[in-house]
């Protein structure tokens, strides 16, 4: 049942050594030993990972991976001291406005970064 299976993210990259030297550096991910040409993992936490192959250029306009974390001003910070640069958005229709590159969207805290290849990667925090 795939209700029970776990589940990971593939993320398309164009330069597969930069997307692996991003991940593994700037958001310190472990790799994960891959035995298929032009293909990394990345462990995450809870038994997660994620999977990065090489690919000609695509464009995602959307959020392709979440991260969950306790606490996204202290997550936001650490990122930005790597030279993560947090997106700002102010889209009314949506109810999205970031503050200092945070949005609070009822319960729920969230900020996005793009990756080396331009996907759009965001943390987030349900608040307590």
């Amino acid at each position: 049942m795939l209700s029970k299976s776990p589940v990971r993210t593939t993320i398309p990259v164009v330069d597969l050594d930069r997307a692996k030297s991003f991940y593994g550096t700037k958001l310190g991910l472990a790799p994960l030993n891959a035995s298929v040409k032009d293909v990394a993992l990345f462990e995450c936490g809870s038994g997660t990972c994620i999977e990065l192959y090489k690919r000609a250029p695509t464009k995602a306009d959307h959020t392709v991976a979440t991260f969950e974390v306790g606490d996204i001003e202290a997550e936001v910070g650490s990122l930005r001291q790597k030279g993560i640069v947090f997106e700002e958005y102010d889209m009314p229709a949506a109810g999205i406005r970031t503050v200092d590159g945070i949005a609070t969207l009822g319960s729920l805290k969230s900020a996005w970064f793009k990756d080396t290849e331009g996907n759009i990667l965001c943390v987030h925090q349900m608040k307590k």
